[in-house]
């Protein structure tokens, strides 16, 4: 994050707008916690619960463990996480905690980088039980591990005697201790044994620690959770059935990465809460590197943090990107810089545009009348946030409800075509009302109803005649029902009577009538109000739903800037690189380093001067000729040594250190041996970045 107090353009509000930033992240951290917290909530409890039951058995030492003793089959939870592996650790951090809280204190989590081997793998399950530290390259051959002054050696029967000595250990408390260290824990709590990353184990290891496992079942409670980012199958591909039988698997889904991005977007953009928000390109940029890159959501709330360090550092205008309550303090604070900072702003100059010369005067040259304008307007901005999101929300219960989904199925998907631009000049949204005005009464009723409660709830206070109007729409639809009764009524004792005229030329008569009747049909009753109700919901949206940027000092609250969002976040590790060898002052910061134009510094890194005299060469390089210039450059500003012992040793330095830089760049991938000649290398890159 950039540092805000060591700006070259220091305002004399920095200070200010570093504690804003700063408090404002706590919030949305705090929230985001607590949103992950519940959506994990469930699927937490569920392995909780299922522990629990494994445990208790083994304590009371019921038929279902004896049964399962005498099979060998151990307890597993297969916890299917998804592909987004980079939010995996917090859910086993949150499994972690609560298992320690609730069931045991014995937990140990294992990944696949560091259990190569079985006895890799018995090393970290050991360490981690006995809270010890294990240098797995310090044991490479050996099988103990070191606790306290002692050397305990890695195997199942170690673990045992241990697991044995602990809860010994516990029984011989105090009753007092013993007493209060159940409440938390029962009395043989299991070992639970954690596989992060389940595909990347191998399967002799797996293979071999659950035949081993299995073996020790009836003294030992283990419990194992496999997190699996692919399919359940998976564990049937890793291991032959002879293992896989030894496992009594339960399978437990976490819940979608999609639906928790939506949940996210939800609690923390489409809220009045936060005053911060992201505008439609850099909310595209951030949702585009969710769906097609890594599905993370862990990585989008990173996103969202540069997201706000960003707009505080560049915006200097942040300062007001706040709580309403504390907006006209922070207005009537602003030195004249800063309402100048406002007459620049590109909607701003817009809205003093459209006002009469006098106001124009007075805004462009009063600062009192100016920071007043500016109270009302960034009032009008809070409040058009708060209809904003009620409006959506209420747009986005006709819009889901509509099959083949034009405006999108998730809320979010709603929400960019609305800061886009106007949705209701795009065609989706015109297919949208075509469909919408073909839907069914109960459909209607129960869309109105769910519009009545989020505009009951919303903290907008321009929905009370809304909120009238639409109990209006659902009072005269039950209205629709008494008479449509009455009709079918009529409809029935007209039918009986048609029936009756047995006359040909009657029966005629009367069939041509009801056909001329059906193809002159007006609209029913029903069909009047559905278009009515359909007109007013559009009328709601085109009122409500006005794009951001069209709104005067949206600068202000709303980050536009996806250029720079997505030059920090999509990398390029090229550009960088040449950049670094090109021009090391760049990145070092060091005036010595610092050249014109082509020239070459001979106080550069070794390994910066080697590229720019390899960018100099054609396809093949020779080595000789390289070394020649690379010692020009190193020698170029010291003093010739007379003495040919002494320069022969430079010679010698000065050739290791060419041959270091080589292999450097041959490491990254800009030179390679070449078959032609053997004094030579090829050339591997062309072109600028």
């Amino acid at each position: 994050a950039h540092d805000f107090r060591s700006r070259s353009d220091d305002s004399e509000d920095t200070e200010l707008r570093f504690v804003t930033c700063q408090s404002l992240w706590n919030q949305i951290k705090l929230e985001t916690e607590q949103i992950q917290e519940h959506l994990n909530k469930q699927l937490l409890d569920n392995l909780v619960s299922f522990l629990s039951r494994s445990h208790s058995e083994f304590q009371e030492k019921t038929t279902e463990w004896t049964c399962r003793m005498k099979f060998r089959e151990i307890p597993t939870a297969a916890l299917v996480l998804g592909v987004n592996v980079t939010d995996h650790d917090l859910t086993f951090r949150g499994l972690s905690d609560v298992l320690q809280d609730n069931i045991t204190p014995y937990i140990a989590l294992l990944e696949a980088k560091d259990c190569p081997g079985i006895k890799n793998l018995m090393q970290k399950l050991m360490g981690q039980l006995m809270n010890c530290d294990i240098d797995v390259g310090s044991l490479e051959d050996e099988d103990c591990v070191q606790v306290s002054q002692n050397r305990i050696r890695c195997s199942m029967s170690s673990l045992i005697s241990w697991y044995e000595s602990v809860t010994k250990k516990t029984d011989s408390e105090t009753p007092s201790k013993k007493r209060n260290s159940s409440s938390r824990h029962w009395q043989c709590p299991p070992v639970v044994v954690i596989f992060k990353d389940m595909e990347g184990f191998a399967t002799k290891v797996l293979q071999d620690f659950i035949v081993i496992s299995s073996q020790h079942i009836h003294e030992l409670p283990l419990v194992l959770v496999f997190g699996i980012a692919t399919s359940p199958m998976i564990i049937h591909r890793l291991l032959p059935h002879s293992v896989s039988s030894l496992l009594c698997i339960e399978l437990f889904q976490s819940l979608s990465c999609k639906e928790h991005l939506s949940t996210i977007i939800d609690k923390l953009l489409l809220t009045s809460r936060f005053p911060f928000k992201l505008g439609e390109k850099v909310l595209q940029v951030l949702i585009n590197i969710f769906l097609y890159h890594d599905f993370s959501v862990q990585n989008f709330i990173k996103g969202f943090q540069l997201c706000i360090v960003e707009h505080f550092y560049s915006q200097p205008l942040s300062v007001l990107c706040c709580q309403l309550v504390d907006v006209k303090k922070r207005v009537y604070s602003l030195s004249h810089d800063q309402c100048e900072n406002i007459r620049r702003l590109p909607s701003f100059r817009r809205y003093v545009e459209k006002q009469e010369s006098g106001k124009q005067i007075e805004l462009l040259t009063n600062d009192s009348f100016l920071k007043e304008e500016t109270e009302k307007l960034l009032e009008d901005l809070h409040a058009y946030h708060e209809n904003y999101v009620s409006i959506l929300r209420c747009l986005h219960v006709f819009t889901s409800s509509l099959p083949k989904y034009p405006l999108g199925k998730q809320i979010r998907e709603l929400h960019c075509a609305c800061l886009e631009n106007r949705v209701w000049e795009t065609e989706e949204y015109e297919s949208s009302l075509q469909l919408a005005r073909m839907l069914n009464k109960t459909d209607l009723v129960t869309m109105l109803q769910q519009c009545v409660e989020i505009l009951m709830s919303s903290p907008g206070k321009e929905f009370d005649k809304t909120v009238e109007k639409l109990k209006e729409f659902l009072t005269q639809f039950q209205n629709l029902e008494a008479e449509a009764s009455q009709e079918r009524d009529v409809s029935v004792s007209s039918q009986k009577e048609l029936q009756k005229k047995t006359d040909l030329y009657h029966l005629q008569k009367t069939l041509l009538e009801l056909k001329e009747s059906r193809r002159s049909k007006k609209l029913t009753k029903f069909e009047m109000l559905r278009f009515e109700v359909v007109d007013y919901i559009d009328s709601l949206v085109r009122k409500y739903l006005v794009p951001a940027d069209h709104r005067t000092l949206h600068e202000i609250i709303y980050f536009n800037a996806a250029t720079v969002l997505r030059g920090h976040l999509n990398a390029a590790p090229r550009t960088a690189l040449h950049t670094a060898l090109n021009n090391p002052h760049w990145y070092l910061k060091n005036q010595a380093l610092k050249c014109d134009g082509g020239s070459i510094s001979n106080k550069a890194p070794d390994i910066c001067i080697v590229y720019k005299l390899h960018l100099e060469c054609g396809r093949l390089i020779n080595l000789v000729d390289w070394l020649e210039a690379f010692s020009t450059v190193v020698m170029a500003g010291e003093e010739p040594n007379a003495d040919a012992a002494s320069s022969d040793q430079v010679d010698d330095i000065i050739h290791a250190r060419f041959i270091r830089a080589v292999s450097e760049l041959e490491l990254l991938g800009f030179i390679k041996p070449s078959k032609q000649k053997t004094d030579h290398v090829a050339r591997l890159t062309w072109g600028g970045c």
